[in-house]
């Protein structure tokens, strides 16, 4: 029996390497620029004449906009055929890159950033859901890791090789280099990939788009602003009530529609829940170092933008080559003992980055985190593909859509909560080691995430067991 789409057509009949190999450029370019931006910055600022605080919404606009289109992804793929909404996808982050790069002011290089986020927000679930219907079920473990070398590696070699850019060439660079291959993907797209979703043509409830935007949005941005504004600035307040009430709102309308935006029901299956949750430990436990530790390095140890992301290379290249590889152990094992024994390691791990002192070296740090990130790669992407594998073909796309939702919203807790522990905690007056003690406090606030995590992977069943109890 041929393994078949959701549109019916064989997958024995679709050519899938050059599929994966668009839909792997594509991602890898869109989610690259997660990153690319952030040493990049005091460049645009002195080129721009911006002060410090316009010159973050490069970076706070496309986890936003990002956040905000992920939700409605499973409805644009109901609505459209999966190479057009590719395509769409592919020229939006195209039509941005260009923008940006060739960007007269700030105005127009902000609404370049805007458009690059629209088309990476679509892109992320569509390619999962992609992968997870051309594939059969005892390979998605391999085809997931190579996503999740992608979803790791991308916006892990951004800080170093955006800090050795900029300081040999313009900031333009950054997305000069880009554009070529965002075009050459497009091209390659529109004579090589299916279409193999299936089109359900749901209807347009405007009010769940407008309540998902807010509500997703609001939570964004008020974890953005957290860090710089306060946790108790009027802004975040609002920006959090806001969130509440209209995405309590959209949930609740979700579930009394006929037709869906976002389908919640993939919360009633106990793996997807439960892997969701291990999934947002694990990206929280990922940004959250890469947020910190270049901070830690600069500020308190000296050193260069380009070094302390130099720092964080090995782990990224280590995380890469391992992903693939703990890809295919899931598909031999399942993910429960890959998730035990990575979460072990990220315990340990987070917990040799809560000693640090103004003498830890920088091969300390960079094996430390080589370390950490190997656990992350046993726990991420297996933990994923198993929660989505337990769902039903018709709420694959809903699932990876709440999946990248709620990894974006990990990824902004990730971000604002570290820093805002680690300025809290500090002790200035005991000079740089009381500042340093600021850093070690929010390493052991990770640690006791990572704990909670580690209990979580004891809940997890392999392939075998979701099979017999979902018979």
């Amino acid at each position: 029996m041929t393994d078949q789409t959701s549109s019916g057509q064989s997958t024995d009949t679709i050519n899938k390497v050059p599929i994966v190999i668009v839909l792997i450029s594509g991602a890898f370019v869109t989610i690259l620029n997660q990153t690319l931006l952030g040493t990049a910055l005091p460049h645009i600022m002195a080129d721009l004449q911006v002060d410090e605080n316009t010159v973050q919404w490069l970076q706070s606009v496309f986890m936003l906009v990002n956040g905000i289109m992920i939700p409605v992804t499973a409805f644009l793929i109901g609505k459209f055929t999966t190479r057009g909404l590719f395509l769409t996808a592919m020229t939006l982050f195209t039509i941005g890159t260009l923008s940006a790069a060739i960007a007269p002011g700030f105005s127009v290089l902000l609404i370049g950033r805007i458009l690059q986020a629209a088309g990476a927000g679509i892109m992320m679930p569509l390619m999962q859901t992609i992968m997870m219907l051309i594939f059969p079920i005892e390979k998605r473990g391999t085809i997931m890791g190579m996503f999740g070398l992608v979803i790791a590696f991308a916006p892990a070699i951004g800080p170093s090789l955006s800090g050795y850019i900029v300081e040999h060439a313009p900031w333009r660079t950054l997305f000069y280099m880009i554009l070529p291959i965002a075009i050459i993907d497009i091209i390659v797209a529109y004579f090589i990939l299916k279409n193999v979703t299936k089109r359900t043509n749901p209807k347009i409830d405007v009010l769940s788009i407008i309540l998902s935007t807010f509500g997703f949005g609001g939570f964004l941005y008020g974890f953005s602003i957290a860090g710089s504004a306060g946790w108790g600035s009027v802004q975040v307040i609002t920006s959090f009530i806001v969130g509440s009430i209209t995405l309590t709102w959209f949930i609740v309308r979700q579930t009394k529609l006929k037709e869906p935006i976002l389908e919640f029901s993939v919360f009633k299956y106990k793996m997807f829940t439960l892997t969701t949750a291990l999934g947002m430990v694990t990206f929280m436990a990922m940004i959250g170092a890469a947020v910190v530790l270049p901070l830690y390095m600069q500020n308190m140890l000296g050193f260069s933008a380009f070094h302390s992301g130099l720092a964080l290379l090995p782990g990224a290249v280590l995380q890469g080559i391992m992903n693939p590889i703990t890809g295919r152990l899931f598909d031999k094992y399942g993910a429960r003992w890959l998730s035990i024994i990575g979460l072990s390691l990220i315990v340990i791990t987070t917990f040799m980055l809560a000693i640090l002192t103004d003498q830890t070296t920088f091969t300390y740090i960079a094996t430390v985190h080589a370390f950490r990130m190997l656990g992350i790669a046993m726990v991420m992407m297996p933990a994923t593909t198993a929660g989505l594998n337990v769902l039903p073909m018709h709420l694959i796309s809903h699932g990876t859509a709440v999946n990248n939702t709620f990894r974006q919203v990990s990824g902004a807790i990730g971000t604002a909560l570290p820093i805002t522990i680690m300025t809290t905690a500090a002790v200035p007056e005991e000079g740089i080691n009381g500042i340093i003690h600021g850093v070690n406090v929010s390493f052991i606030v990770s640690g006791i995430f990572a704990i909670i995590g580690l209990l979580i992977a004891f809940y997890i069943k392999d392939r075998k067991e979701v099979k017999i109890s979902s018979r």
